[in-house]
Formats: structure tokens, sequence, C-alpha cells
């Protein structure tokens, strides 16, 4: 994701639980195109992590450099995207854990509630929370992530994110103070 540090990724809450956890982007057929990347610290809300409020599933982890470069200078990043609305198509890739290849979904996407998307995508079982919702061109805007409620769902075919709001855009540079 886009960020000042060039160090910054962006999930749902209940996909990261500590520093141990790694990123590996672009992982297909058991390889990992980028690396696999340790992650330095990991913020998450504080409504999330005391009370696994679904309106705060989403968090940010500092990535610590691989081989002296930054995340983002190796896969480039994401702006972030608040209050966006539901009006343009929404594109999400993921990776099911049942699959070595990840699986990619464009539609449009409608509140659930005023803190809640959805969408609804076929075939995004456990293994593609966290996924990033896609707006625009190259590179693209983040405006969320599975999920929020039901941790993204309780179907493979609908899922869901939080609005990314000024909530999320304050935590968003909270994470960002912690990576500079």
């Amino acid at each position: 994701m886009d960020s000042p540090g060039k160090d910054l990724i962006v999930t749902a809450a209940h996909c990261l639980e500590s520093t141990s956890d790694v990123f590996v982007p672009g992982y297909h057929d058991g390889v990992a195109p980028y690396g696999v990347w340790h992650l330095e610290r990991v913020i998450v809300p504080a409504q999330w992590s005391q009370d696994s409020d679904q309106d705060y599933d989403v968090a940010f982890a500092v990535v610590t450099p691989l081989n002296g470069r930054d995340i983002q200078s190796v896969t480039g990043g994401y702006a972030l995207g608040i209050d966006q609305g539901t009006a343009a198509p929404v594109t999400i890739t993921g990776y099911p854990e049942t699959s070595e290849e990840p699986i990619t979904c464009t539609n449009s996407i409608s509140a659930f509630s005023s803190t809640q998307l959805e969408i609804a995508c076929t075939g995004f079982t456990g293994g593609t929370s966290g996924s990033p919702w896609l707006v625009g061109g190259s590179p693209g805007t983040i405006i969320g992530v599975i999920g929020g409620y039901e941790e993204g769902g309780d179907t493979p075919d609908i899922s869901y994110s939080v609005v990314f709001g000024p909530s999320v855009q304050t935590f968003y540079d909270q994470a960002v103070s912690y990576g500079n």
C-alpha cells in the first residue's frame, strides 16, 4: 500500500496475529515471486483487539525490508481510498487456502449497512480474508478488504468489508507514524 515509509500493507484484523506472520505477494503454484516478507509491527484497532468489533476488522502492518529493499519499491503501492462510495466496480484477488492459485472477481458493491460493504463473488472461501477491494486503473485504490461482517462472510459467494471512512484514515495515519 502506498505510504511515506513505503513499508505498509493492509488486511483484515482477523488475519494478523503477530509479527510471526509473513506477507508473500503474488504467491501462486508454490512460488513466491517477490519473496517472503516479515512483519516488523502489526497495528490493529483497539476496538478489534478488545472486542472483535466487526466494524474495525482492518489492520495495517509495517513490513521489514528484504535484501535492502522496501515492499513498495518491489510490488508497488495502492492508494488508500476513503469515503469512495459504491459507484465504481471493485476487483478482488484472493488466495483460497484450498488452491495454489489466486482467484479474481470484478463486480459492483453495495452498502450492507452504514459501516459495512458487500460484494457477490463466487468462490471466495477461507484464505481469501484480507484481500484488497480495488477500484480505478493502475495502480488503483484500496477501498476495503475482505473482513468485517462474519469476518468477511459466512458463504463463499458474498464477501464483506468495513467501510473505509474517517476512522480507517485515522488508523492509517497512526500506522504511518509507526513506520517512520
